[in-house]
């Protein structure tokens, strides 16, 4: 077996399995199968989605340094499925937010979407990761061309909305905000760093 049928068949599988357990572990704790949720458990379906999208962020703008340090360059196989898991885990936490702490009531979500920064810059954010979760497939990747790249790259500014977000929302300890934020700006300054390397050897 070669390693395009390993990623495939094997690889894949286990990846996908590996990042939907955090979906898995909040649906047995909210039944009471697998743990608890506490005291306020809309609240910590909440964050507990909202820290797993994050996280898939951080991973996935992560691949092109990782790859680019260890020429392992069948980890880029594996971006396209952790993106979506970003989505998901991030679509998650608003419908969270909309259904089940909200109401879906319109007046108070479209005020609160107005007035609270912290709602404002999540709902771009996810705005923005719903254009490349779409825009996700190969097809329409050949379709789009240049302009298939311009918005994918605005993964980086997701991770900044999303760090951004996260470090508004809490009110005392923001140490997990501040290390996202340390984590986003080494994977930032490797993309800076890479491509003025680039330039230079296309200037010499």
């Amino acid at each position: 077996m070669n390693t395009n049928s390993r990623i495939r068949y094997i690889g894949k599988p286990l990846v996908f399995f590996a990042c939907l357990v955090p979906a898995l572990l909040v649906f047995g704790d909210a039944f009471e199968l697998t743990g608890r949720l506490g005291a306020n458990p809309i609240e910590e379906i909440q964050d507990r989605f909202g820290n797993w999208g994050l996280r898939f962020m951080m991973i996935v703008l992560a691949v092109t340094p990782l790859r680019r340090w260890t020429n392992l360059h069948w980890l880029t196989r594996f971006r396209r499925m952790l993106g979506l898991f970003a989505f998901f885990y991030v679509l998650m936490h608003f419908l969270t937010w909309l259904v089940l702490d909200q109401s879906l009531y319109l007046p108070g979500i479209g005020e609160d979407i107005a007035e609270r920064p912290f709602i404002t810059i999540g709902v771009i954010a996810l705005i923005l990761l719903t254009a490349m979760a779409v825009t996700s497939s190969y097809g329409i990747r050949r379709r789009m061309g240049r302009r298939w790249n311009q918005l994918h790259y605005s993964a980086y500014v997701v991770g900044i909305l999303g760090v951004w977000h996260y470090w508004w929302q809490v009110k005392l300890d923001a140490t997990e905000p501040l290390v996202y934020a340390v984590i986003l700006s080494v994977l930032l300054g490797s993309r800076i760093f890479a491509r003025q390397r680039t330039m230079a050897r296309a200037g010499a």
